[in-house]
């Protein structure tokens, strides 16, 4: 009787929130509900698992997959290729911009090749597109910042509240670690994957909450302000349930990053947001891999040797394969996952057999793809921090948030294997690099203002609405397709 009583106050309360943060002073694609259902399924738990389909077990059966799950993400996949299709103009000029990302994807197919199991590669390749697809939906919309902030809005307010219920009143939310410790999963499979989701959920709502206390001419700013505080709340919540050290520690760095680097100190200096992130970057990874590995392993509450961390990727390296072009795509693990269990084993460990990741971006990166991947990956990473720099002096709402999601990635990969595909952190660093990639170029032009040429005043473009204050000279461009602003003295701005 109580799980009912449960479930109804949750599901009254999901409904409640959407309600809340309705605004019918913008309108998004319809379309944008694939991403949203894309993250639903990535970010928590296959269709399969939901559906209480049984694939098999163990690492041979990954190599089948589910048809279940295929078929569903094969759904999802043509009907978002179709929806780019009509898109097809920003489509091909959003790519344009993305190169480092294509080629990534590129070598990606390339080294379905010379994986030993080159079938069950392909496919999982075909899938890894299913995430470039569902970003490049969002960032074509006509108004893709409105489309973000719903984006985590629709995310969030079904992802967390269910992940609270589930640990409170299923079983179905708890499990239990390979050591008999028990662990909080919420919608996911394990208190990690749970970590991941909700604290790039909540940077989101971060965002969007700082948004609406600084725009006081929000329409139903109110109301909106609720849902989405009350969104963050059930991120912090969730994130102390968790006790994911690592996705605790991304949310604080992101967050500091982003009310720090939206200060005026910041801003009229655009170049100081790369320092910053340089700073926050070196510090972490340094810390983590030279020397410092146990003082931080034990901040994080982790112990010694980042919870075996070490001894895995220690394991990992010594079965990798060829260390120029790796194992192939996503194949490192059906092939030597025997191997590193067996070192593990000799070393005190309990039966890893199913183990599939090495707890490490980078390294998952290299056993797969070898050193050729690990540098398209830097590339990537170089690229994203550029693009959102630049991005950052056009627009530095968005463009800190696209800083947020790169250098959380960047810092979230050193203990988690943060670049494999259909996970929550690859997608985010996608849409991070590409979101600054077309907003260089003012591809995003659904929410500018029209043309204007002021005499004697200023026109500065706010979250919505049009500001005047005084300032000597203002032009604007707009061209379909891209915005441009070019402002004149703009020390003027108070």
């Amino acid at each position: 009787m109580i799980f009912w009583i449960a479930l109804l106050i949750c599901s009254t309360g999901i409904a409640g929130l959407f309600f809340l943060n309705r605004d019918n002073s913008v309108r998004n694609s319809r379309a944008l509900w694939l991403p949203v259902i894309w993250l639903w399924i990535i970010g928590s738990r296959p269709v399969s698992a939901w559906l209480g389909i049984s694939g098999g077990s163990g690492l041979a059966s990954t190599l089948d997959g589910s048809p279940a799950d295929a078929a569903f993400f094969a759904l999802l996949m043509i009907a978002g290729i179709l929806v780019l299709f009509f898109r097809r103009d920003r489509t091909i000029a959003l790519l344009k911009t993305s190169g480092p990302i294509l080629i990534f994807f590129f070598y990606c197919l390339i080294s379905v090749m010379w994986s030993p199991f080159p079938e069950p590669a392909f496919k999982r390749w075909t899938k890894a597109i299913g995430d470039l697809v569902m970003v490049l939906i969002l960032m074509t919309d006509l108004q893709p910042i409105s489309a973000l902030r719903r984006f985590f809005s629709r995310v969030g307010f079904i992802l967390l509240p269910a992940s609270i219920f589930l640990i409170r009143y299923t079983e179905l939310g708890r499990d239990y670690t390979p050591d008999g410790v028990p662990e909080n999963t919420g919608v996911t499979m394990n208190k990690n994957s749970l970590g991941l989701i909700v604290f790039l959920v909540s940077l989101g709502a971060l965002w969007n909450v700082r948004a609406l206390l600084i725009d006081h001419e929000a329409p139903n700013r109110g109301r909106r302000l609720v849902a989405q505080v009350t969104l963050l709340t059930f991120g912090i919540v969730l994130l102390q349930m968790a006790h994911s050290a690592t996705a605790v520690a991304c949310f604080i760095l992101g967050g500091a990053f982003m009310l720090i680097a939206t200060r005026r100190a910041i801003r009229i200096r655009p170049g100081r947001v790369y320092a910053l992130c340089l700073i926050i970057v070196l510090a972490g990874g340094l810390g983590v891999l030279f020397g410092g590995g146990s003082a931080v392993s034990n901040a994080l509450g982790r112990g010694d040797g980042l919870s075996g961390r070490s001894y895995i990727w220690a394991a990992s390296i010594a079965a990798a394969g060829n260390p120029i072009i790796g194992t192939g795509f996503e194949s490192f693990w059906n092939v030597n996952a025997y191997k590193v269990n067996r070192s593990l084993q000799e070393a005190g460990f309990v039966d890893l057999s199913n183990l599939v990741s090495a707890h490490n971006g980078y390294l998952e990166v290299y056993l797969d793809l070898g050193l050729v991947g690990v540098g398209l990956i830097v590339l990537v990473l170089i690229t994203g921090y550029r693009r959102a720099g630049k991005a950052f002096r056009c627009d530095p709402e968005f463009g800190c948030l696209m800083l947020v999601y790169i250098v959380t990635a960047t810092f979230y990969s050193i203990t988690e294997a943060g670049f494999r595909m259909l996970t929550g952190s690859w997608f985010f660093l996608l849409l991070a690099v590409v979101g600054s990639s077309g907003e260089l170029p003012r591809l995003f032009d659904g929410e500018a203002p029209k043309t204007l040429a002021l005499r004697g005043g200023l026109a500065v473009r706010k979250l919505s609405g049009i500001k005047v204050v005084p300032a000597k000279a203002a032009v604007f461009t707009t061209r379909r397709g891209f915005r441009r602003f070019e402002i004149a003295h703009e020390h003027s701005l108070s």
